[in-house]
């Protein structure tokens, strides 16, 4: 039996690897510059390696650092820490069909679901020779592996190497951008595409660029589910 899965998970990583290239640049200059910054604000490199391993949050875990350094506050933390990632019940909603079937490494895919770990797996092409289920895990796995490895570095040579981080935060900016125009060639129609910025744009301008990822997420889930069959029946979504 061991012989016959082994084949079906290394071809599920040679398939999954490439795809999380990308991420592998943007973690590793944005997991550096974490562990940086946990150095400066006083915490060893356990603080930052154990923290991505088990939170596997970024935008959580440099705003732990002032929770962490501040007054103990139980419910401030978990107020933030729902809001700042609140967009991920609309991820876990996306993705109930496509872990259907997953067994046991469900449970994984659902902890390490991040921002890219959720573009790849959902917009992916997999060949029909690669088992889906492996295929997702290898690229959840891969995405920790490569935070856990820039937090960890991070935290260990932050004191020895002084830089200027501004601007490294646009990193993922653009990757997010090149996986858009990626699923944009894919589409047959860009109705779907086309919705989600338009929506995006009205909410941005109501509610700021602080406060309108949650709103837009919840319009265009509350638009595209109202109008998710006449797209279907012109072929407009994939």
């Amino acid at each position: 039996m061991k012989n016959i899965k082994e084949p079906v998970r290394l071809r599920a990583f040679k398939a999954a690897f490439p795809h999380t290239i990308p991420i592998l640049a943007g973690f590793l200059f944005l997991g550096f510059t974490y562990g940086v910054y946990m150095n400066v604000s006083g915490f060893s490199f356990w603080y930052p390696m154990l923290m991505s391993l088990t939170v596997f949050a970024g935008s959580v875990e440099f705003a732990a650092v002032n929770m962490l350094l501040g007054a103990f506050n139980p419910l401030q933390t978990l107020a933030l820490t729902v809001m700042i990632n609140a967009r991920h019940l609309f991820y876990g909603i996306s993705m109930l069909d496509k872990y259907r079937g997953c067994g046991i490494k469900k449970l994984y895919l659902i902890f390490g679901m991040c921002d890219e770990s959720f573009s790849i797996n959902y917009t992916a092409d997999i060949p029909k020779d690669v088992d889906r289920g492996w295929f997702m895990f290898f690229v959840t796995l891969l995405n920790h592996i490569y935070w856990v490895s820039g937090a960890t570095l991070g935290g260990i040579f932050g004191s020895f190497i002084h830089f200027n981080t501004d601007g490294l935060d646009f990193v993922m900016t653009a990757m997010f951008v090149v996986i858009f125009l990626e699923q944009w060639l894919k589409e047959k129609n860009h109705a779907g595409s086309v919705l989600g910025l338009v929506l995006s744009a009205v909410c941005l301008c109501i509610f700021g660029a602080d406060g309108f990822i949650v709103p837009a997420m919840v319009l265009i889930l509350l638009v595209l589910t109202l109008i998710r069959r006449p797209l279907q029946r012109r072929g407009d979504m994939i």
